[in-house]
């Protein structure tokens, strides 16, 4: 280093310069040259390293490699090329100087830490781009982890520039901070609670974006549209939007309709609520009515059909010839237990479209037409009578 000093030196007193200048003078060019070094390998670096390796990782079958050779990865790598230079040229500049060495030292360190940091970044966020184009990986919240490992070496980074700053072994910091664990633990609750239960949702499969879930103490039923660290957004039917800890949906329960659209089917399970009053067996003339319009199977019966369990006959056909109705997946109608609004009779199936508003056009089609057809078997649905209901049938008796 001294040599370079001195070769710089003896160049300038041979030009004619004044001895009081040429330390200075020295100096400055040394530092010069130092940046101009600096600055010709960065732009080496973009124009020349940084399209070949593009070239190369274009030419591959693999697309994570494009990726990991992003123009926002490799500007970021670039960034690392400054403070190295620096900090092992530096020296040949100031070696008579070493505290002010040591502070430049020092600082280029701390530069160098900070951009290490920006390249993690970036490479965390490339790498859950990949994971998200990822057949198996994309329905994985893994955008919590990504999260916990840039929190994890921002940690590592501030104890390390801290290190730095104070001249202590970093080894000494963490000692340090484990005696304050508690307060730690503390500040950081939550985070730490939402990297347990993203690890949790993720090894068990319990939550994955996209899917639909409903949580009812958080007002939450609509489609999980991220999972992070600290917050699971849902985006509700009304549009609103629910944020809910992740660590909630571990320790409390909730509904996710992910196995309902896997199945192929969405359940149907409506009752009709019979009027008991109306419940009798029908007579031969009326079975033969209902063989006639193809509401009954047979008119020959041993014993007397009631017109409760021929609507229920019905129906079960009904549902199972019906275009839109799973064939595949269970159906039955049955009658439950009497209440005193009726005899409720249950229809149980699945639809073959699984969309909400196919859904709902379906389930209405099924129930308008069971409704027509209950004065064919002599049934009426059970309705509570209003007051003014009520006066109608007064005036009638009075009438």
């Amino acid at each position: 280093m001294e040599d370079l000093n001195t070769l710089v030196a003896g160049w300038l007193a041979g030009t004619g310069w004044s001895e009081s200048w040429i330390a200075l003078t020295t100096k400055i060019i040394i530092i010069l040259g130092i940046l101009l070094v600096a600055f010709v390998v960065t732009v080496v670096f973009r124009r020349l390293i940084i399209p070949a390796l593009q070239r190369i990782s274009a030419r591959t079958k693999a697309t994570w490699d494009d990726y990991l050779f992003s123009d926002r990865v490799m500007h970021c790598a670039a960034r690392l090329i400054p403070p190295i230079v620096w900090y092992a040229l530096l020296r040949a500049a100031f070696y008579d100087m070493p505290v002010l060495l040591d502070v430049l030292h020092k600082g280029c360190l701390i530069y160098l830490i900070v951009v290490f940091l920006q390249l993690v970044s970036a490479f965390l966020d490339t790498l859950y781009d990949i994971s998200s184009r990822h057949e198996t990986l994309r329905n994985r919240p893994l955008k919590g982890v990504y999260q916990m490992i840039k929190l994890l070496a921002i940690c590592v980074g501030v104890i390390l520039i801290v290190s730095i700053l104070i001249g202590q072994n970093a080894t000494t910091i963490l000692a340090g901070l484990g005696a304050s664990a508690a307060i730690v633990m503390l500040i950081f609750r939550d985070t730490i609670l939402g990297l347990v239960a993203g690890v949790q949702l993720s090894a068990n499969d319990m939550l994955r974006p996209g899917d639909w879930i409903t949580m009812t103490k958080y007002g939450a039923d609509g489609f999980v549209t991220e999972v992070t660290l600290t917050t699971v957004k849902v985006q509700n039917f009304d549009k609103t939007i629910t944020t809910i800890p992740p660590y909630a949906l571990v320790s409390d329960s909730f509904q996710n309709w992910r196995g309902m659209w896997e199945s192929g089917g969405r359940r149907i399970k409506r009752s009709l609520q019979i009027d008991a009053n109306t419940v009798r067996p029908l007579t031969a003339g009326e079975l033969a009515g209902l063989c006639r319009k193809g509401l009954a199977e047979t008119a020959e019966a041993e014993q007397p059909v009631v017109n409760l369990y021929a609507l229920r006959e019905y129906a079960a056909r009904y549902i199972k010839h019906h275009p839109d109705i799973h064939p595949e997946l269970m159906q039955m109608v049955r009658a439950l237990q009497p209440t005193s609004e009726g005899i409720p009779v249950e229809v149980y199936c699945f639809t073959r479209d699984t969309n909400w508003v196919a859904y709902e056009a379906v389930q209405g089609a099924v129930f308008d037409h069971l409704l027509s057809v209950l004065p064919e078997f002599g049934l009426r649905c059970y309705q509570r009578s209003s007051d003014r209901d009520q006066c109608v049938e007064t005036d009638l008796k009075q009438e």
